[in-house]
């Protein structure tokens, strides 16, 4: 695998003349963009003012024609900006995965099972709709590893019956057999309960968590300050998470920098890091010459790749028990 500094140059080297021309178009879709939204805004004005009699005498025909608004608004967007937006994955983000590793296959329009999501048994709520992009799957030193950008959400109805989606996650799901196996079931979340509500109280309300397995409580007070542990087994959760381990996830934290969930299920580790967003999708409304964008797209490839090094076992924990 490349390391950070190797992909860096190869982004700016390589890619710079591909980046420079894609960013000549994206000024050519902003611009179309923006006209688009000036006369589409002015239309739907003067919609409004010509039918202000009969709109204003109905709350529903004002909420109809605003989601009519919007609807149409996003599908334009999406039809102005998607030959871009294809591009310069297949000219950009697939050369990246590539030079990170050549083992690693991409596909812009696929993402990790639904399946294999919901086996992670990293959110208790349930998954009603899930998407996603940007799908990478291959080997890397005899571990199969696959990851992709996934927007899980869950329906709800209202009293009126009135139907919404609620987001249980978004950002980057990311699955590593390793071809051994745990008999039991071990999750990681980041510890907002004691985070927001102090010690006492939020060890209170992680111990009695109904939707999840037994807390477990460990020895590294750094740790638990970034992190709860339930498991099905206290003896093998702790035996997971050694010292060693503890701190690569610490670092890990810092580094990702966003909230991480881990689980340990039969063959697997699998890592949700919520962005909220859809990473490897370009901006429209930022240049792709700015330092700090371009090293977003690099480092988040890095690490993607590099959660392997990250979370490298010994032989004896990856042994079967």
């Amino acid at each position: 695998m490349k390391n950070l500094s190797e992909l860096t140059d190869f982004y700016y080297k390589t890619l710079y003349p591909t980046l420079k021309r894609l960013e000549a178009d994206r000024k050519k879709v902003r611009y179309r963009i923006f006209l688009f939204g000036i006369s589409y805004t002015l239309i739907y004005a003067l919609l409004i003012v010509t039918l202000k009699n009969i709109l204003f005498q109905s709350f529903d025909a004002i909420g109809f024609i605003g989601i009519i608004y919007i609807a149409i608004g996003a599908f334009i967007y999406k039809m102005l900006s998607k030959d871009y937006i294809k591009e310069f994955k297949q000219k950009v983000i697939h050369p990246l995965i590539k030079e990170l590793d050549n083992n690693l296959n991409y596909d812009s329009s696929s993402h990790v099972p639904a399946k294999i999501f919901r086996q992670s048994k990293l959110f208790t709520s349930s998954i009603d709709r899930l998407n996603g992009n940007d799908f990478v799957k291959g080997k890397i030193d005899d571990v199969k590893l696959q990851f992709s950008d996934i927007h899980a959400q869950k329906r709800h109805k209202s009293s009126k019956g009135k139907e919404s989606w609620n987001t249980v996650f978004q950002g980057l799901f990311i699955v590593a057999e390793f071809n051994k196996h745990f008999k039991e079931k071990t999750v990681i979340l980041p510890d907002s309960a004691q985070n927001m509500f102090g010690d006492m109280i939020g060890n209170w309300l992680q111990s009695n968590n109904v939707s999840r397995d037994k807390l477990v409580k460990m020895d590294s007070p750094a740790f638990e300050k970034e992190f709860v542990v339930y498991s099905t087994d206290q003896i093998e959760a702790r035996y997971i998470l050694s010292h060693a381990l503890m701190e690569r996830l610490l670092n890990f934290k810092k580094k990702s920098s966003h909230p991480v969930y881990i689980s340990f299920i039969g063959d697997s580790i699998h890592m949700a890091i919520e962005y909220n967003k859809d990473l490897f999708e370009p901006s429209i409304f930022r240049s792709l010459l700015d330092y700090k964008i371009a090293m977003e797209y690099v480092q988040t490839l890095h690490l993607c790749i590099g959660i392997i090094d990250e979370l490298k076992l010994n032989e004896k924990l990856w042994s079967k028990r």
